[in-house]
């Protein structure tokens, strides 16, 4: 589970209030400054996208806190089996090896080249579905980058509204005005203060979070395709490890190809046994 994003809110909103001072909190708690900036903001995405994009929010809120989904060297492993049993026995025998694999990508990647569809053709199919898939994560993070922009638009709308009722308030005859002086100024100053703490607080670091969960995700469905394709070449095993932890730092790559020649080693001796 990853709780950084919470933590980061949580963390944020603490360093405010005690910037702001408890004392003093009830300055910054303004109703109708609220539902111009964050009620202008909702209006706005709702007005920017259609439903089947915004009912998937639950989704995405959850996707912030599930934490690292996709683990590249247990799938680099996973692959590697997959490349030493197909030169054991063939592209076929790996019909009954997919049946285990749970992920639906590479397990429809893995069918594909069973049924001996062409390599070219394969790979346009997988490359495709990941283009899909990229567009999909484009519409979530969008609306998260979409909302933080709105915010601090919505703040100026409502430091014009401050500013033009004092202004106003300043022509009524007998000075009557200067009453509602401070609270005019104040609904001015505080809309911008909720649209640069919303947008920078709460919708940039989610956005920001699911690029990184995108990003991760891109990278496991390209190894998967890189994967495939190398094992409906017959390439050898050791070589596919090797080309497939190159998108990893070299201190991993170092780390899990000392380990993958250990447990080879081992096997090679209990085979020979």
């Amino acid at each position: 589970m990853d709780i950084t994003t919470l933590l980061g809110i949580v963390l944020g909103m603490a360093l405010v209030v005690w910037g702001i001072g408890t004392s003093k909190l009830g300055n910054f708690w303004d109703p109708q400054s609220l539902a111009l900036v964050l009620g202008g903001t909702i209006a706005a995405v709702l007005a920017s996208y259609p439903f089947r994009i915004l009912k998937d929010i639950p989704k995405h809120l959850m996707v912030l806190t599930r934490g690292k989904k996709f683990a590249i060297p247990k799938l680099v492993d996973e692959l590697v089996d997959l490349a030493m049993l197909a030169r054991q026995s063939g592209l076929l025998a790996l019909e009954e090896k997919a049946e285990e694999i749970k992920d639906p990508f590479l397990k429809q990647s893995v069918l594909m080249i069973v049924d001996a569809n062409d390599p070219d053709k394969v790979r346009s199919m997988l490359e495709k579905q990941m283009d899909d898939m990229i567009a999909r994560h484009d519409e979530a993070a969008g609306i998260y980058e979409k909302a933080s922009s709105y915010c601090p638009a919505f703040g100026m709308v409502g430091t014009l509204v401050g500013l033009i009722n004092m202004l106003k308030g300043m022509d009524l005859e007998g000075g009557g005005g200067a009453s509602t002086l401070g609270q005019d100024m104040s609904v001015a100053l505080i809309t911008t203060f909720y649209g640069s703490l919303f947008a920078n607080l709460f919708f940039q670091p989610i956005a920001k979070k699911l690029r990184i969960r995108q990003a991760e995700e891109e990278l496991y469905c390209m190894t998967v395709i890189e994967g495939i394709m190398g094992i409906q070449a017959g390439e050898n095993p050791k070589f596919l490890r090797e080309h497939l932890l190159s998108c990893l730092k070299q201190s991993q790559q170092k780390k899990l190809l000392l380990k993958a020649g250990d447990g080879s080693g081992g096997g090679e001796g209990g085979g020979a046994a």
